[in-house]
């Protein structure tokens, strides 16, 4: 894949949304996935809304109530969120009928006049409800896939019927890589023609590299990420003492929150790894921009064990702050970085142990590319405002 190409997601996602670009939209972005939630989703909308309003769209959001936020809030750039008042049945989705959203959603689509109707994730149930509602009031319609699905499990199987009846007339499709686009396609029986690759974007001022804030005298490995199955924790845990024990000077950073820090806690607990020798460090904290880039930059190495992943926006996120990515070669990774940023293992302990070792062993020689350079380069890789060409 063309990395090294600069990409321009919002004008590639706002083109695709209308097919007119000299037109100005009220354009209503949907998901049961946004702030104070925080992910890759989450962050994916509210970037590519704010390029939009730049752009002289007019843009608001619908999700859930999300606790005690509810009702309408306005965020930077008066983006409006609409909070609606529907029940979370599970992961922090609601429940899909279509009928108890009606009311709601068409409120929000005729108070602002709404032309364009974009949903965002396969998981979302709101995104299918607004996508219907969306069709039977003749607006235009674009679904975002965020993520990759199987086909044997029933909840694969359940999804992907879902998604072959909601995206049967979306007048465009857009998924984050070529992986999860053939997936997508085979899942929703799609025709090939109306879905278009854009990888997901980020902004590199968000992400600049800092060597001041490394230790010397150790490796750290940065790990941000929701500590979930997915995105093999379990794996993390079986890698943290094998290396921890050959490697003296090595230490885990590790930002994230989710049902599998215990088998984290279990590692650090058992094995003894909470001094200076050999420590762990398990860090818990929002993911916002500011924090995130706070703990990368104290790392040399950025670790991804994901099980699945449609694109994995982490990683570019780890590169463009200046380290070394070590991943697992799983879903659209590959497509993500050019292969000299990025060491592919296969997603079993012994392959990431490998993979890791050959990189520490690189860093300590100082035979890898400073993190300005690494940063250089992926800042023009992803990114959601266009730069200006030189003749």
């Amino acid at each position: 894949m063309g990395c090294e190409q600069a990409i321009n997601p919002t004008d590639m996602q706002s083109a695709f949304s209308v097919r007119v670009s000299s037109r100005k939209h009220n354009i209503c972005m949907v998901s049961d996935f946004f702030y104070p939630n925080m992910g890759g989703v989450e962050s994916h909308i509210y970037q590519l809304s704010q390029c939009l309003i730049e752009k002289g769209h007019k843009v608001v959001i619908a999700t859930h109530a999300y606790g005690r936020r509810k009702g309408v809030r306005y965020l930077t750039n008066g983006l409006k969120v609409y909070y609606l008042p529907l029940q979370v049945m599970y992961n922090q989705s609601t429940a899909t009928t279509c009928f108890h959203s009606l009311p709601l959603l068409r409120c929000v689509f005729v108070r602002e006049r709404i032309t364009v109707v974009h949903a965002h994730s396969s998981f979302s149930a709101m995104a299918h409800d607004a996508l219907f509602h969306a069709k039977t009031m003749g607006l235009n319609t674009v679904f975002t896939d965020h993520s990759l699905f199987g086909f044997a499990d029933v909840s694969s199987v359940l999804t992907n019927k879902l998604l072959t009846v909601s995206l049967c007339d979306t007048n465009h499709i857009v998924c984050v890589s070529y992986t999860s686009k053939e997936n997508t396609v085979l899942r929703a029986a799609l025709d090939p023609e109306i879905v278009s690759v854009i990888p997901n974007a980020v902004d590199p001022t968000d992400f600049t590299p800092d060597p001041s804030q490394r230790q010397d005298d150790r490796i750290t490995i940065v790990v941000i990420s929701r500590l979930v199955y997915r995105k093999g924790i379990d794996l993390l845990g079986g890698i943290i003492p094998e290396l921890c024990l050959k490697h003296p000077d090595l230490h885990f950073l590790i930002g994230g929150e989710g049902p599998k820090r215990i088998v984290l806690e279990e590692v650090r607990e058992k094995y003894q790894l909470h001094d200076r020798y050999c420590s762990f460090f398990l860090r818990i904290f929002g993911r916002e921009h500011k924090d995130v880039r706070g703990v990368l930059v104290q790392g040399h190495i950025f670790l991804n064990t994901s099980l699945t992943e449609a694109f994995c926006m982490a990683i570019v996120e780890g590169a463009s702050c200046g380290l070394q990515v070590v991943s697992t070669r799983v879903g659209g990774i590959p497509e993500v970085l050019p292969e000299d940023l990025i060491t592919l293992c296969e997603p079993t302990v012994r392959s990431l142990c490998a993979g890791l070792e050959a990189v520490i062993t690189r860093q300590r020689s100082g035979s890898v590319p400073s993190p300005a350079s690494i940063h250089a380069r992926v800042q023009n890789l992803y990114t959601w405002r266009k730069r200006r060409r030189e003749d």
